[in-house]
């Protein structure tokens, strides 16, 4: 296999944008989603093992990466989770990939979330990774918890407020928010931080997080709201694990509230904060390993 670094990124059609994708492997095909604020380059040591079992696709959420960057739209529709949902599974389509499972971290599991039940029969299986229900978050939002996500609440501040700040010193709103978990910025290796310092740079990057997140506080909201009301749940195996050290687990009841909206789920938190798939690397395969049966 070729090393994640050495590999293109490829710009594919998908919902009428291009999302930007690293791929490789060979086997049965795997998404793989990223969080806030980096790119589908969190991926890049699990790569190896991941891409002998399965046919990897790792990709930039629309608004990251080297995704299309939306502008912001009324009632922030263009960045709303259904969306980077029909993304997704656009994506997937076009590379041949009807039926497919799932690995996804922070704000690309959110968009796993409803990608599970707008496109329930594409996804065969998703792991979750640090992160309780969008709607439960909000709703059971404490002190403690507002302080350590401080960011949901700044981001979703009417335009352009925030955008300004940001654009005034990217890197260091993306080095201040990664660097304040736990562990600092120990646990990114040189060319992963280089790749999400270059992304931060890139034009409509502000605008296309801060929406993501407006969204989130909006749409997303209505939408997880109306999915409760018509008993929609994950119906395939959901499997979630979060940082023992991190803010999710903290301050949210995490496999209870996702047996609340799941039918079959799983999990436990692992040895690290929040930024799993670079902090505890080995853990986490382990945990796919078995949860994807890869061998």
């Amino acid at each position: 296999m070729t090393a994640f670094f050495d590999l293109p990124v490829r710009r594919i059609a998908a919902n009428g944008i291009q999302i930007a994708a690293r791929i490789d492997g060979s086997g049965p095909p795997l998404l793989l989603l990223h969080g806030h604020p980096q790119t589908h380059a969190i991926w890049h040591r699990l790569w190896p093992e991941l891409t002998r079992h399965r046919t990897c696709v790792a990709a930039d959420l629309r608004g990251y990466g080297d995704s299309d960057k939306p502008l912001a739209s009324d009632g922030h529709a263009a960045h709303s989770k259904r969306e980077m949902a029909a993304d997704m599974a656009g994506l997937m389509h076009a590379l041949g990939h009807e039926r497919f499972e799932v690995l996804a971290h922070d704000r690309g599991a959110r968009v796993a979330h409803r990608l599970g039940l707008d496109h329930a029969g594409a996804v065969s299986r998703m792991m979750l990774l640090d992160i309780a229900p969008t709607l439960d978050m909000y709703e059971g939002t404490t002190r403690a918890f507002a302080q350590a996500y401080y960011h949901w609440f700044w981001l979703i501040q009417p335009a352009p407020g925030p955008e300004t700040m940001i654009e005034h010193d990217p890197v260091f709103y993306l080095r201040s928010v990664m660097g304040g978990r736990p562990g600092g910025l120990a646990h990114f290796s040189a060319e992963a931080m280089a790749e999400y310092e270059r992304a931060a740079r890139l034009p409509g990057w502000a605008t296309g997080i801060c929406e993501d997140y407006r969204a989130s506080a909006t749409v997303d909201l209505d939408h997880d709201r109306a999915s409760r009301a018509a008993g929609e749940r994950l119906a395939m195996p959901v499997r979630v694990l979060w940082g023992e050290r991190g803010a999710v687990g903290k301050n949210f009841d995490v496999l209870a509230l996702w047996r609340a909206v799941s039918d079959e789920v799983s999990g436990k938190p692992l040895p690290g904060a929040h930024y799993l798939a670079e902090e505890t690397p080995d853990a986490l395969l382990e945990e796919a390993r078995a949860f994807f049966d890869l061998r």
